[in-house]
């Protein structure tokens, strides 16, 4: 690992970057997106489509030799988009490379990768499309002492972007080898995520957060606003206790529920179980003396309280809704004041309010297992509409008698309304007052965005 790390840190990235070979890279991936269908395939214009494979395989080629580490990966990419144009630009399968990509063995501070698939980018795109990215990996000490020691999970690449094709100049900000186009689903043995844009992102918006609301952070808080690194350290540390949550505690059988056939706020209560375990967990660091661990908590508040409620569509907007019912629960608890039109917060309160709500969610799902499949969908709607008030026009929200329990559980979620829980008065004037930072942190990365965004 230390030969690895001392021959491919960020040195092989900025060499990278300067080099022509990346530029056209770069270039030929753009001209190949303008030729895909959203399946990745090319139907038309097979002449064009050869020539740009022929550039990004060379190019490919000659930055090859600065990620020795990825050498095996980056000769079958070679390989895979060689087989992909003889074969008449069909639906593109990039198993053979995405097989022999392990970032996750590499997992040292300022490591860098070149990675490029045919792939969607969550947030960003659907559609499977040829993107690039050059990136690092943020692996500080005290994380890797952290993880060793008690919060295990290997699969877990924090990242941060170097530069990338237009799928990633959105707001993706994951890299996970399920988006990559493939004839057969392999075991996924790595995941990451870009820690550089989340924090980025946070400090722009909780920024704005602050100066609209008046809010006053605890003092130690104040870094988190003007310091990229010290922000970035502070969700790598969220994301990797986040990140292995997802597969620990009493779960259901699908923890994920990625193809959204249950109605959207089961998923809603997965991603805050997974945050508020993050928080108990750093409530014990920090008695531990981790100090990122203090910032996680604060963090944790203005972003998924906060932000993800500000952000996307309300169209089964999950992680919106978690962020909602975190927000509400602590102003029901009186550990969150909107008084004066200023936000004000019980920080020596907020860790006791946080861990009742997910003693409640952890309830929840200990008692899954005992109950049919539509009385859990009942309970947990139960609970979000014990915090949060239901649309009025809501099925769901006239209670069991009004439900289509006859039939199969597919007519539940067929009813279960776009935004089955819409925002509060708070949220909505909120939003309009800070819509245009949210939209402008698309594309943001830890070097775009401005040593400090306090005013």
């Amino acid at each position: 690992m230390t030969d690895i790390a001392e021959t491919t840190t960020s040195t092989a990235g900025e060499q990278a970057l300067r080099h022509p070979a990346w530029a056209a890279l770069k270039e030929a991936a753009h001209r190949l997106q303008t030729l895909q269908l959203a399946d990745g395939s090319v139907p038309h214009e097979h002449a064009d489509a050869a020539v740009a494979v022929d550039h990004l395989v060379a190019a490919v080629a000659e930055l090859a030799p600065l990620f020795p580490h990825d050498a095996g990966y980056l000769d079958a990419a070679q390989t895979d988009f060689r087989r992909w144009a003889a074969t008449g630009f069909g639906v593109p399968d990039f198993l053979d490379s995405l097989l022999l990509f392990h970032p996750e063995l590499t997992r040292a501070d300022g490591v860098c990768h070149l990675v490029v698939f045919p792939t969607f980018t969550q947030n960003g795109s659907t559609e499977r499309k040829v993107e690039a990215v050059l990136l690092q990996v943020v692996w500080p000490a005290w994380v890797a002492a952290i993880e060793a020691d008690g919060y295990a999970n290997e699969k877990f690449v924090p990242i941060a972007f170097l530069d990338f094709t237009a799928g990633y100049d959105t707001n993706a900000a994951v890299l996970f080898p399920e988006s990559v186009a493939v004839r057969e689903t392999p075991r996924f043995a790595w995941g990451g995520i870009f820690c550089d844009r989340e924090s980025a992102r946070f400090r722009a918006v909780s920024a704005a957060v602050v100066a609209t609301t008046h809010l006053e952070l605890p003092a130690q808080a104040q870094a988190l606003l003007t310091d990229q690194a010290l922000a970035q350290e502070t969700f790598v540390l969220w994301d990797l206790i986040h990140d292995r949550t997802h597969s620990h505690g009493d779960l259901p059988f699908d923890p994920f529920m990625i193809k959204q056939r249950m109605p959207f706020w089961l998923y809603s209560l997965e991603e805050l179980r997974c945050d508020l375990t993050a928080f108990r967990a750093a409530v014990a660091l920090e008695a531990a003396g981790v100090h990122q661990a203090r910032l996680l908590q604060v963090a944790l508040l203005l972003d998924r309280g906060i932000r993800f409620p500000l952000t996307g569509s309300r169209v089964r907007n999950y992680d919106g809704v978690a962020g909602q019912l975190l927000f509400a629960h602590l102003h029901q608890a009186r550990v969150l004041h909107w008084t004066d039109n200023a936000l004000t917060v019980d920080w020596a309160a907020l860790p006791g309010a946080v861990l009742a709500l997910l003693e409640r969610i952890e309830d929840l799902y200990w008692r899954s297992i005992d109950r049919p499949k539509v009385a859990h969908w009942i309970a947990s709607y139960e609970l979000v509409s014990s915090v949060l008030t239901p649309n009025p026009a809501s099925v769901w929200a006239r209670g069991v008698d009004a439900l289509p329990l006859d039939g199969p559980p597919k007519g539940l979620v067929d009813v279960v309304l776009p935004d089955e829980f819409p925002l509060s008065m708070f949220f909505e004037a909120l939003e309009k007052k800070l819509r245009p930072v949210v939209a402008a942190t698309a594309g943001i990365t830890g070097a775009s965005s401005p040593a400090s965004v306090v005013a």
